[in-house]
Parts: structure tokens; sequence; C-alpha cells
């Protein structure tokens, strides 16, 4: 284990002591401090991570109006060590257990203290939008979404796990469903429930076999799966070769050879080559 930092909480200095004692032999600095610190540490630092992942969302809003690329922009940006490249990856907006649970029990901690904490309910809120946003354009590129069949690749919250918690997947699906669009999914390890949204997505077994007879595909979760797909095979299966990469985890010029339009999250639509 090599942790950034151990962080210990407690009232009673000598307790403190006797816990940190324990992680001797741990590569990690030691901090000790009040209970109350040691929890705003946590609510801090992911609440901190929430907000750089959602200004990149922001940033990349601006570079599709604009003509930038915000990948490109992304790895200038980071190349200043005041800021660092981490956490600065443009997509459908954050998920899983911690990043909205701790955000939103960091704004309710402010509130109830008296503190409106403005930016944090920004965050929030745009990231809540981060889906949203998505399917607005791709229902813009469509000219609608009824009667449209919809490929989702990857539903996790992140590759390499099974957790569905928060996944932005969950509301694509819904919105989709509720405005008359067929859904397919594929993901190597999602545990889908059989309540609503998933009740009414087809899942497959092969990302080939969701995008078929599709009229568009979106990919939600960055599985490195996705890399060794045929994708020349997986355009000429679907009724419409379109691709939404809703984490820019394809190179889109060799999509487009394969016959795509692709799409991406704060690039400029490139049609088929």
């Amino acid at each position: 284990m090599n942790p950034d930092r151990i962080v210990i909480g407690a009232a009673d200095p000598v307790i403190a002591e006797l816990v940190a004692s324990l992680h001797k032999g741990v590569d990690g600095p030691v901090q000790t401090m009040s209970i109350a610190s040691a929890e705003m540490v946590k609510l801090a630092s992911n609440a901190l991570l929430a907000t750089k992942i959602t200004f990149i969302n922001e940033i990349a809003a601006v570079c599709e109006a604009t003509g930038a690329d915000v990948e490109e922009v992304a790895a200038a940006v980071g190349m200043d060590h005041r800021l660092g490249p981490h956490f600065l990856k443009a997509g459908l907006g954050y998920g899983g257990s911690c990043f909205p649970k701790d955000s939103r029990a960091l704004r309710a901690m402010a509130s109830n203290s008296g503190y409106p904490f403005q930016l944090l309910s920004a965050v929030i809120e745009v990231n809540d939008l981060q889906p949203r946003r998505a399917i607005a354009r791709l229902k813009e590129q469509l000219g609608g979404l009824r009667g449209r069949r919809i490929a989702l690749l990857g539903l996790t919250f992140k590759a390499g796990t099974d957790d569905m918690r928060e996944a932005p997947s969950a509301i694509i699906a819904s919105r989709l469903v509720s405005e008359g669009a067929e859904v397919t999914g594929w993901d190597p390890m999602a545990r889908l429930g059989t309540q609503a949204p998933w009740n009414q997505v087809e899942r497959k077994e092969t990302v080939v076999d969701a995008v078929a007879d599709c009229d568009a595909a979106m990919i939600v979760t960055e599985w490195p799966e996705l890399k060794d797909v045929d994708w020349p095979l997986a355009a000429q299966a679907m009724k419409n070769p379109l691709l939404f990469d809703g984490r820019n985890h394809l190179n889109p010029e060799d999509l487009a050879r394969c016959g795509f339009t692709c799409m991406g999250v704060g690039r400029t639509t490139l049609q088929p080559k």
C-alpha cells in the first residue's frame, strides 16, 4: 500500500497515536487531526475531484461551440504542474458511490451550518445535466428519438467494476425510453436489476450484436474491450453508423475511416471517410 496520506481523526491525542502506530510500515505520511477535520478531508477531497471533472465538462461544452478540441485543451492544461492531468477527462459526468454522495453530503453540511455552498451546488447541477446534454445532441443529430434504436456500450459507472450506483447510463436509458426509443445495451460486468429502466433495455452479449440494426450507438463506459471491437463490421451491422463516444475513448479518425459518423464530448463531429 502506498497511500498519498493517512488521515486519522480522534478527540484524544493518545488514541490518535495508538491508531497511527497501527499503520507503521505503510509508506505514506500520517496526518492526525480532529474528528471534524478528518471527516472534512474526505468530503472536500472527493468534492474537489468532482469539481475538476465538472469543470472540464463545461470546457467541453464551450469547445463544441467554438470548434476547439477538449482533448487537446485538457492535455495542455494538465501539463501545468499546478493543475496536473488527473481528472481532466471530459465525458458524461461522474458517478459511483463516492463523488455524488460526498458532494451532496458536503453541500448539506454547509447548508445546515448556514452557508450556501454555491460552487458545489453548480457542480452537482452541471453533472446532473451532462448525460442529458449528450442525449440532446444525439436527438438533434438523428432528428428525433421516437422509433429509433439506440445501443448503449458500457453501463457501469466506470470500467473495471460491476457497480451501477449513480451510473450515467441509467439516466440515459431512462430518457431514451421515455422519448420512445428502443434501447439495447452491452457491458461485460454490469449487474442489472429488473426495475426500470433496465427491464426495458435489451442486453446483448457482444458489441456487434448490440449495435445491429441500430440508428446510433453511444459509448457510455470506457471499457478497454471496446478498443478490440471489429468496428468496420459494427458499422456494417448498423442501420445508420452513428457513434457518440461519450468518453472520448476511441480515435475518431479511425472510426470515421470505418464508416462512422463520429460524435464526441467537446469535439467536432466527423463524417465518414
